[in-house]
């Protein structure tokens, strides 16, 4: 007797086939956890995104909301996509992050930039991954790795991957709050992942670390507020309700992160994908406030770190001078009260008035702030009065 095999059936074969391969060759290049999620899935995080941009949370991130409407619907970005292969890469830290803070004289980086930049590592990866699904099935693949207006969080969910916690974040039973995460958008039809639940329960450690308190409640963040915004995203003068609860951390802020209990599972079976440059781990602040132009492009060359350049750099290098209460940086701070940058001289004044003794502050005046004329720099000179 013969079987016959519909159409659908043919179909349904192929599916389970291309999406059995795929997973297999994104495990295969070095990620640890891969699903699959719908082009629809993300349709509650487009609700929450927008309530977000109400609140005015994303502050100087104009480009949320330029492309809000895309970064909501998968579909809007591309409308022939029709599954969403989400991969995650694990870059646990060997070392607790929190011990950097421990340390005023270092500079705290993020982990995520304390080595090769992932945007360059993981693309890459995913480029010839998509090239070889599309050879094989016939279907138009794009990549996205955290530079184009795709929700990556949101879909790694609906992928299975993890869940976003309280932190927004997203948490994995396996890896905790350390996943890198990139997609590869097809016209090819997947089996999609069933999503994960959450699992923080009653925990809000992260919440509770906040240094500034950028949780307005679970789930929502005010980046206004939060310290990698402030170091990374924000252009302009640190604010001075903040100053002092950077402590050292000059490029981002892991506390919200490193306290989650998941990243217990990270450790194990890890492999180091992501070690740490010598020129991002946890350096000497008297180095780093010694940094012109072209020394900071070379010494951060091929790190995320390059792209907020190296006046907001030193920005940020002063204020945790400044927070350091060490007199030995003090002629690295008064160096740069006549810097050519306005945020540099600014955060220079802050940084020397916290370290210097009343008689020095007086000399400091009188020789640097007549000359001044950025407004902005004359009130910091102002606020010392």
């Amino acid at each position: 007797m013969r079987t016959s095999i519909s159409e659908g059936d043919t179909i349904s074969v192929r599916q389970r086939e291309f999406t059995g391969w795929i997973k297999e060759r994104v495990l295969s290049e070095g990620f640890d956890a891969v699903g699959v999620a719908s082009p629809s899935a993300t349709r509650n995080a487009s609700r929450d995104l927008h309530a977000f941009l109400e609140a005015g949370f994303h502050g100087e991130m104009g480009w949320l909301t330029a492309n809000s409407g895309r970064r909501g619907d998968p579909q809007a970005l591309w409308p022939d996509v029709r599954s969403i292969v989400m991969a995650g890469m694990n870059y646990a830290p060997e070392i607790d992050p929190i011990a950097a803070l421990r340390r005023p004289l270092n500079a705290a980086i993020s982990v995520y930039a304390q080595g090769a930049d992932y945007h360059d590592v993981i693309k890459g990866k995913l480029k010839a991954i998509a090239g070889e699904f599309a050879r094989r099935t016939g279907k138009d693949v794009k990549v996205f790795v955290d530079t184009a207006p795709v929700m990556e969080k949101p879909l790694a969910e609906a992928a299975g991957l993890g869940w976003q916690g309280k932190h927004t974040n997203l948490v994995s039973r396996n890896y905790g709050s350390w996943l890198f995460l990139g997609a590869i958008f097809t016209t090819a039809e997947l089996t999609p992942d069933t999503p994960d639940a959450d699992h923080c329960g009653s925990c809000r450690r992260c919440l509770d670390a906040c240094p500034t308190g950028a949780f307005t409640a679970p789930h929502r963040l005010d980046a206004r507020r939060c310290i990698s915004y402030l170091t990374i995203e924000h252009k302009g003068q640190i604010a001075h309700e903040f100053r002092v609860a950077m402590g050292n951390r000059i490029y981002g802020c892991d506390d919200c992160l490193a306290v989650c209990p998941w990243n217990k599972f990270a450790q194990m079976g890890r492999e180091m994908k992501f070690r740490p440059s010598e020129a991002a781990h946890n350096p000497p602040l008297a180095e780093l406030l010694q940094l012109d132009d072209a020394q900071f492009r070379a010494r951060f060359k091929g790190s995320p770190i390059k792209r907020i350049g190296r006046d907001r750099f030193v920005r940020n290098v002063l204020v945790a001078a400044g927070n350091s209460g060490d007199r030995t940086l003090l002629e690295g701070v008064v160096a740069l009260l006549d810097d050519a940058s306005p945020i540099v001289r600014g955060m220079a004044i802050w940084a020397s008035r916290q370290l210097a003794n009343a008689d020095e502050e007086t000399v400091l005046r009188e020789r640097f702030s007549a000359k001044e004329c950025d407004l902005q720099v004359r009130s910091e000179w102002d606020a010392a009065l």
